[in-house]
């Protein structure tokens, strides 16, 4: 990894172009990229398909469809970074890679294959603690049980890996070959969408997208995420294609999972369902990630101390208006008739919670100046650590 201390050396738009056919898009993703990229995907997908089965099915075994999704994410992460830390380690042809890796216990390699061989481990360790909890307490009341925290942090460390594999691929190539620049947005967008499943109970359901602690979750999360992406990022638009991603990858599931018949299997059970309940319509965040984009992408490399935080201050305040502008309106139209069908897949709810009124309602009292005023400051803070991040990526050469 570079010392770089302020300036992006990165390969810049206008610099010479290398030919982009396949042997070049080949050398600038090797396989063991590709891999890790499933990994992640894999990982989100089953996340996502594990919930639906909680809602729709209950608990059944631990062999599940959607568990296998997830631990093959981390069986192929950790085996793929294993190999290459061997490979890095021991092979000869690979004396480059292993003078620039990162050295743990005797063993070299890229840091983000390290990265992601902690979150293997995590995440295989969390599977007996996963299977023991449920068998001790049944059902999670809340997504973060102690079993699945070690898990969520073994799945962010893979998608941080991934982000980090990809990161070193693109900073090390030429601006011409758009794949690694690509990829990089895209495995921002999977991470992105991790944190908001992450955050289901308090940013998801457009019930309660009006209240103070939907706007206080999201000022903490999401301008974190949107301003290190784009700040890494060689695309003009890194944000706005993460948060398209991520939009996408949602819908995607939402889609797919309705089209599987289920019913419940374990009590009580106040309501029929018939198929997979689909996760909540994705937040619309791909408007104040282009507003991320054209703040941050305005910002110098080297700036003065005080840009910064100027930037952050900007990108806190617009992304808690553009939240507050689109998310207002869009709740209300999905708590209406209107997105009750199979494209919103709005309505929706798990087998085990009583039909009522609450199902077409906000939940509690609107947010207030104050609560917004705390969301503006949050998210500048939030922008402002996603900024020095981003700052460290645009160094990540191994």
């Amino acid at each position: 990894m570079s010392t770089i201390p302020t300036t992006d050396m990165r390969p810049t738009p206008g610099s010479a172009r290398p030919d982009s056919g396949s042997s070049a898009v080949a050398a600038a993703v090797p396989w063991t990229v590709w891999a890790v990229v499933f990994a992640s995907t894999s990982v989100v997908v089953g996340v996502i398909w594990d919930i639906s089965w909680h809602r729709t099915i209950g608990r059944d075994t631990f062999w599940t469809p959607a568990h296998l999704a997830i631990y093959l994410g981390g069986v192929v992460a950790g085996l793929s970074c294993g190999w290459l830390v061997l490979r890095t380690t021991f092979a000869t042809a690979a004396a480059t890679e292993r003078a620039g890796g990162v050295s743990f216990w005797g063993f070299r390699g890229p840091l983000g294959a390290w990265v992601c061989i902690w979150g293997s481990f995590a995440m295989i360790l969390s599977g007996p603690f996963d299977d023991w909890w449920h068998n001790a307490y049944g059902l999670d009341v809340e997504i973060l049980s102690p079993p699945h925290t070690v898990l969520a942090a073994g799945i962010i460390a893979i998608q941080v890996g991934a982000m980090l594999m990809v990161l070193s691929r693109q900073n090390n190539t030429a601006v011409g070959i758009r794949l690694p620049q690509v990829l990089y947005a895209y495995a921002g967008g999977v991470l992105v969408l991790m944190m908001a499943t992450m955050a289901t109970e308090y940013v998801a359901f457009p019930n309660g997208q009006r209240r103070a602690e939907f706007y206080l979750v999201s000022a903490g999360v999401f301008p974190l995420l949107l301003a290190g992406i784009t700040r890494g990022s060689l695309l003009r638009w890194g944000a706005t294609l993460a948060a398209g991603f991520y939009m996408a990858a949602t819908l995607i599931m939402i889609w797919i999972l309705q089209l599987f018949p289920a019913e419940p299997l374990l009590g009580p059970i106040l309501r029929d369902v018939d198929s997979m309940v689909a996760p909540p319509f994705p937040l619309l965040l791909v408007v104040p990630a282009a507003a991320v984009d054209v703040i941050v992408r305005g910002l110098p490399a080297g700036a003065s101390r005080l840009r910064p935080w100027l930037a952050s201050a900007a990108v806190g305040a617009a992304f808690v208006a553009l939240i507050l502008a689109v998310q207002w309106t869009f709740s209300s139209f999905l708590l209406g008739e209107g997105a009750r069908n199979f494209f919103f897949a709005a309505d929706q709810w798990d087998y085990n919670s009583r039909p009522g009124p609450w199902q077409y309602e906000f939940w509690g009292s609107s947010v207030g100046a104050g609560a917004l005023g705390w969301s503006v400051l949050i998210a500048t803070l939030s922008a402002r650590v996603g900024l020095w991040w981003g700052d460290w990526m645009v160094r990540v050469r191994r």
